[in-house]
Order: structure tokens, then C-alpha cells, then sequence
């Protein structure tokens, strides 16, 4: 890892007015998930334009003008029908190279980077360019008040390049997977081939993400908290090595819960859901570059990274905290 950036739309969102349309409290969003405020990109920002965004500010902090590929991972991709990537890349100014979407929810940065890896140890790529980046305000119901306070907009990045296995920023062991026997945990019903949408044949809501909260949180503290530990074990590190536990921000809760079912202190376990929600995708990205501009993350740090997203898919590495990583914002 050479290079961090992110991007937050300017308009910030308080509890307060999303509890306006809501039978709900800012107490109780507080208390329950542990979010004060989000951001919502303004009508006509797509997910495109964030993952630019946060694309050049890894570029610029890597200090390169071009990579080998561009990868994106997003739920909320800019159309159906052509992947968002090569419109990311073309506008980067990054001509002909390739180009894809990668979708695997809240575990999608981590699978991203997963795969930009492999591109890089095959000898395919030197560089990639991984971005994570979500306009989840485009797929909640306002009135849903099991969505509606939880999702935030944003976007991530960062530039991976040539490097030699255990230095400073290299990406250790992957340990990942999935289970479909719950993809309706959290999903978008309509608009896909099993139920597509023509006209008005699906009502607004069905066409927004729904969630089985309980259900979601028990297999999310269970899985990550499993999954962590078979990456850091692959790695060769014990719990008490670990100097920073980077989860998905999904709740504030369920961050706590993940901590303490490692044993890991709630002091090395970095947090920005309170002020930008649940991103997505965008939540590993965002929340190593928010760690670093805010000190939070320093060179030598041990980072045990690990996410949990609808489908269900899960996903965790490590990585020791490169020297002069500055994240651009």
C-alpha cells in the first residue's frame, strides 16, 4: 500500500433531521448504532464522481499519474449496465487500461484489494488503484427506519504496487468467504433479473436496500470475529500482537462486540461511524484514512483488518502500517 485517499460529500446529515420523517430519536440512533451524523451526496452526485474524487487523492498521495488497473468496489454503481470502473478510470485519465467492478457489500474493499493483489503477485499489474465508494443514500428509504439512519455516502481508495512479502505495507494473508443460504439478509428486492423493474411495477421501497437487523448483527460479531482470527494466525500473530483492530464500520456495537470477543482493548479499536454511518464499501478506506490524518494509525502499527457485508461475505488481512503514509482528504 503506496498511497490513501477519501472523500466525503460536503452535506452533512445530523440525526435530528433524518428523525423529522422517522419514528425515531437521536438517543436512540445514538445509543443503538452509535451514528450522530452521515453524509449524503447532493441529487445528481453519483458514485462515479466520488470514487474520482478519492482516486486522485490516492494517486496524488502514492505520487504516481498512472496505474495498471482500476478496480471499484461498490453496491451502488452508477448504472446496471456498464460496470461504474471504466468510467472511474477513463475520467482518471488512465486510457485503456482495465477496468471492473467488484460487489461483495461491506466486504467488498477488502475483496477488492484481495483481488488487485493477486493481479500484482501474477505479474499482470505493478500498480492498482482500489477504491471503494458508495452512494447509499440513492438506495435507502427515507422511511425506513432500519436504513435510513445507518447508511452514509463516501468514498475510499488506495494504490497498491510492486512489493516484497512482510516490509512495511505489504498486505498479508487473506482469509475470506461467503454464505448465500442468507443473500436476503440485506439486499435490494427489484431491479435485478429475478424481479426486474419495468414502469411502475415495483414500488420505490422495493427497489431500496432491506435489512434483518438481528440476524445481520449476530452473523457480523460471529464472522469477523472468526475470520480475524484465521488471517492473523496466517500471519503468524496472536490477538496481543495486534496494535489496531480496523473493522467495517456497521454499528458502533457491533465493532465493541468483535473487540471483545478477541480480547482486543476498545483503545485499539479506531471508529469514525459516529460522524459518517455506515459507507459501505467505503468504510475500511475511509476509516485508514481518517485513522492517519488523525494520528490514530502510525508506521509500525500492526493492522488486523477485517468486514462483513449482504450476501453474506466476509473478509480479513494485515498488514504492518507503512512509514510517511499520508492520507489526502
Amino acid at each position: 500500500m503506496v498511497g490513501l485517499g477519501s472523500w466525503l460529500p460536503p452535506r452533512r446529515v445530523a440525526n435530528a433531521e433524518l428523525c423529522a420523517s422517522l419514528d425515531t430519536s437521536d438517543e436512540w440512533i445514538r445509543t443503538r448504532i452509535g451514528i450522530a451524523s452521515r453524509h449524503a451526496a447532493d441529487p445528481g452526485t453519483a458514485t462515479s464522481d466520488m470514487a474520482v474524487e478519492a482516486g486522485l487523492r490516492a494517486m496524488k498521495s502514492a505520487g504516481v499519474e498512472h496505474v495498471d488497473a482500476v478496480v471499484l468496489a461498490t453496491s451502488t454503481p452508477d448504472h446496471p449496465v456498464p460496470g461504474t470502473a471504466p468510467a472511474v478510470a477513463h475520467r482518471l485519465g488512465l486510457r485503456q487500461v482495465p477496468a471492473f467492478d467488484v460487489a461483495a457489500g461491506c466486504s467488498g474493499f477488502v475483496y477488492a484489494t484481495t483481488v488487485a493483489a493477486g493481479l500484482i503477485q501474477a505479474g499482470t499489474c505493478r500498480t492498482v488503484l482500489v477504491v471503494g465508494a458508495e452512494a447509499m443514500s440513492s438506495a435507502v428509504d427515507p422511511t425506513d427506519r432500519s436504513t435510513a439512519p445507518i447508511f452514509g455516502d463516501g468514498a475510499g481508495a488506495v494504490v497498491l504496487a510492486v512489493g516484497r512479502a512482510g516490509e512495511s505495507g505489504a498486505l498479508g494473508p487473506v482469509a475470506w468467504g461467503s454464505d448465500g443460504e442468507h443473500f436476503d439478509a440485506i439486499y435490494i428486492p427489484a431491479g435485478g433479473s429475478r424481479r426486474p423493474v419495468t414502469g411502475p411495477a415495483a414500488a420505490h421501497s422495493e427497489r431500496c436496500v432491506r435489512m434483518r437487523g438481528q440476524e445481520t448483527f449476530r452473523h457480523a460479531v460471529g464472522r469477523m470475529s472468526q475470520v480475524a482470527r484465521e488471517a492473523a494466525a496466517a500471519a503468524g500473530w496472536t490477538m496481543q500482537d495486534v496494535d489496531r483492530l480496523v473493522v467495517h464500520q456497521a454499528n458502533a456495537l457491533i465493532g465493541k462486540s468483535v473487540a471483545d470477543t478477541l480480547g482486543i482493548p476498545l483503545a485499539r479499536v479506531p471508529s469514525n461511524i459516529a460522524r459518517v454511518g455506515n459507507t459501505s464499501a467505503a468504510s475500511i478506506p475511509l476509516l485508514l484514512a481518517h485513522s492517519t490524518d488523525e494520528g490514530d494509525l502510525a508506521a509500525g502499527h500492526r493492522v488486523l483488518v477485517a468486514a462483513f457485508g449482504a450476501g453474506f461475505t466476509w473478509a480479513a488481512t494485515t498488514l504492518v502500517w507503512p512509514e510517511d503514509m499520508e492520507a489526502i482528504s
